[in-house]
């Protein structure tokens, strides 16, 4: 399928999502969230995806909302009765649901929706020419995409403000320093030390157990108590350890060799995923 704002390139079993609007600084608007959720769509029912990476092309992860409508960028009417959905938060919302590993290779600044859609992933990588900024008190409005609930998460309440109330622009090793990115590379270094990660999330893992882990670890921070987590690891192990993919593992192990796992994200998830959809815990 061709997109008309970002590239979908799939190798080695690694999905690299470059978000391709370089004359518009890789401004994000409509099009570009609806092409995002679908790539993500398509990722989650593809078992030859084993993980994600997000980049931007040209010399800008993404210079945030597109401002082409000037002051009423964001005045807009709501397409359905009731509470108008964020599309920044539609967006990050598809990626705490995402099955397959989510990792960020900033390139280049990255302001607004920029920063906020890669708190939702999951591990962020910089380049030394990458630059962040949560610049909503500059622009009038207040956080979106979920950054209210994921930034704090992130980096600490306190950090969290200190970028917010200030809207400020800061340079990739003050996230470093501050625990938002992991690493900050060279710009050359950025997108192969990407990929060498991402190898690590696909080479002899089961893939159940990635997807499965991604969800109870994001799902859990929520959780009012470590017994959520004890009834949702109970039941996870209880499906795995008799699956195709244990009885593997431990083979596997035993004789000395590399896995090779049956198990298929798009259909042998556990019978009680999404546990979070129930009502209780039965």
């Amino acid at each position: 399928m061709t997109f008309k704002t970002i590239l979908y390139d799939v190798e080695d079993g690694i999905l690299t999502i470059t978000l391709n609007r370089p004359d518009r600084l890789n401004a994000f608007n409509n099009e570009m969230r609806d092409d995002i959720i679908m790539a993500l769509d398509m990722a989650d029912a593809d078992d030859d995806v084993k993980a994600i990476i997000f980049t931007g092309s040209g010399r800008v992860f993404c210079a945030g909302a597109d401002l082409g409508a000037g002051g009423d960028t964001f005045n807009y009417k709501p397409k359905k009765p009731g509470i108008p959905r964020d599309g920044g938060g539609m967006l990050t919302l598809r990626i705490f649901e995402c099955l397959k590993p989510v990792i960020s290779a900033c390139n280049g600044p990255a302001v607004g929706i920029g920063a906020t859609m890669q708190c939702a992933m999951d591990i962020r990588l910089a380049s030394e020419n990458a630059k962040y900024g949560f610049v909503f008190s500059k622009r009038g409005i207040v956080p979106e995409a979920a950054s209210s609930w994921f930034l704090p998460r992130v980096v600490g309440i306190s950090t969290a403000l200190e970028w917010t109330f200030s809207g400020r622009v800061f340079k990739a090793h003050e996230a470093l320093e501050r625990g938002f990115v992991r690493t900050v590379y060279p710009a050359d270094e950025l997108l192969p030390a990407a990929r060498a990660l991402a190898k690590e999330f696909c080479n002899e893992t089961s893939s159940i157990s990635v997807a499965m882990a991604r969800q109870m670890m994001w799902k859990m921070l929520g959780a009012d108590h470590p017994m959520e987590a004890h009834q949702i690891d109970s039941r996870g192990v209880y499906f795995t350890g008799k699956s195709a993919d244990a009885k593997e593992g431990v083979k596997s192990f035993l004789e000395k060799r590399p896995a090779n796992y049956p198990g298929q994200v798009s259909s042998d998830m556990p019978e009680f995923y999404p546990w979070w959809e129930e009502r209780e815990f039965k």
